[in-house]
């Protein structure tokens, strides 16, 4: 297949397959990609597979580097050093081997960080402020409006935007810790599975050739675990609830602020990128996002942001880290792709659970791509994105839904712990929540399994 090509897919029009160095067949000679004729059919020579340990040290060191070695992590500035350690060879290589593919991969990781950059900005001008009698109705109600947020403004806007003014409608009461639990469960996590806007494996999907609203038709495994964790949360919460000092309840009813919502002008802003990425390619698309983030910049007044605790290192930050990821994931990605069908992992439950535990402690985004590359190396009917539609479900499900297993499963987990330690809550070690994690959430991926993934 010529580069550039595209592939019809059925009921989706044609996908690009640009993004996929394996589906590159190249003219004999190419420096480094020597083209293998089988039966008059063109085939690419993988690259050696001592070319993933870049990505594998970067993983590695994104997952253990904060827990052990925290004040060196903590300038951005080492971050970018190691991204650059990790990424330079894969370089260097590529520059060689596939200079092309470094151009697509250099061209999603700028769309990658315009989006995730705009909902930022825009979401960190929206302040919600209030404290309502903490009820386990009004905290499950806080919870249910999270999980749908999540997938409307992404699950790092959803939690940023809803966890101060939970933790105000709860601070008089002395049991919060599993409320904020649940809510790193469903805001920050579950919630954020029906656009590409809510996640960032789902939108590296949408660069890849999922269509936009495909992530949609994963609403019967959305809602069946939301409706349980509601549910679980509900009759927790209510336990607890009944357990709190009288003191402290009335103090709860006297303390009433009703909700409040500031900076309604980045409303429209939100909405603006929704039909951006849903209408518009590349370069436009990115072109939108970035002038909406800066109407929201000039219009916001500065009041807000600073109420917000907005500041600009948690984008820096993923800026830094998904540099070298975006780089060193280019041979994983091209190895998986051409030999994925030699590791056995073939049906749909495998994918959601091999996917999913790998996004319980690395990043899920690029554990999304290699698991998708994965599954166009098996060469099964390509109903989307090149592969079969349900094992991109179980590969959405489990990066998305798993990212709750830890703390490091996804960006905003660790964010939330850190407001709540600050407004006094008594988070869990990271043992403990895992704890917690395994014992709620294990279950519920088991019964997924059986009602999807079978």
């Amino acid at each position: 297949m010529r580069r550039g090509a595209r592939q019809l897919i059925p009921g989706h029009g044609s996908v690009s397959l640009r993004h996929y160095p394996g589906h590159r067949a190249v003219q004999s000679g190419a420096p480094g990609r020597r083209a293998v004729v089988a039966s008059g059919v063109p085939t690419v020579v993988p690259p050696p597979i001592a070319w993933i340990l870049p990505f594998v040290v970067m993983l590695l060191a994104i997952a253990i580097a904060p827990l052990h070695l925290p004040d060196w992590m903590e300038p951005n500035r080492n971050k970018f050093l190691l991204s650059g350690a990790c990424g330079l060879p894969v370089l260097v290589y590529y520059l060689g081997r596939d200079p092309r593919a470094l151009g697509h991969v250099a061209a999603d990781y700028v769309s990658f960080l315009v989006l995730l950059g705009g909902l930022f900005v825009i979401s960190g001008g929206v302040l919600l402020r209030g404290d309502l009698v903490a009820t386990p109705a009004v905290n499950t109600a806080f919870l249910a409006a999270g999980s749908v947020l999540a997938s409307c403004v992404g699950t790092t806007g959803a939690s940023m935007l809803l966890i101060r003014p939970l933790l105000q409608t709860n601070r008089e009461r002395t049991h919060v810790k599993h409320t904020v639990i649940f809510f790193i469960f469903l805001v920050s996590n579950i919630g954020g599975m029906l656009t590409p806007l809510a996640d960032p494996p789902l939108f590296l999907g949408y660069l890849a050739g999922v269509p936009f609203v495909w992530p949609l038709s994963l609403w019967p495994a959305w809602l069946t675990m939301v409706v349980v964790l509601l549910a679980v949360y509900f009759a927790w919460d209510s336990t607890r609830y009944t357990r709190e000092p009288l003191a402290a309840i009335r103090r709860d009813r006297a303390a009433l602020e009703p909700l409040r919502l500031r900076g309604r002008v980045n409303l429209p802003l939100l909405a603006g990128v929704v039909l951006a990425v849903a209408w518009l390619r590349a370069p436009w698309r990115e072109a939108v996002i970035a002038a909406l983030a800066l109407v929201s910049l000039r219009l916001t007044p500065k009041s807000i942001r600073r109420s917000n605790g907005f500041t600009w290192h948690p984008i820096v930050e993923v800026a830094a880290i998904f540099l070298g990821i975006f780089v060193t994931m280019v041979p994983a990605l091209e190895l998986l792709h051409l030999r994925g069908r030699e590791l056995g992992v073939r049906a749909p439950w495998q994918f959601f659970w091999a996917s999913g535990l790998l996004s319980s402690f690395l990043d899920n985004a690029p554990t999304y791509m290699t698991f998708l590359a994965l599954g166009q190396g098996l060469g099964l009917a390509p109903e989307v994105a090149g592969v079969p539609g349900a094992i991109l479900a179980a590969i959405s499900v489990g990066c998305v839904a798993m990212g709750a297993n830890s703390y490091i499963g996804n960006a905003p987990n660790f964010m939330v712990k850190s407001i709540a330690e600050k407004a006094g809550v008594r988070m869990p070690t990271f043992a403990g929540y895992m704890a917690y994690s395994g014992a709620v959430l294990i279950p519920l991926f088991g019964l997924v399994t059986v009602l999807f993934f079978r």
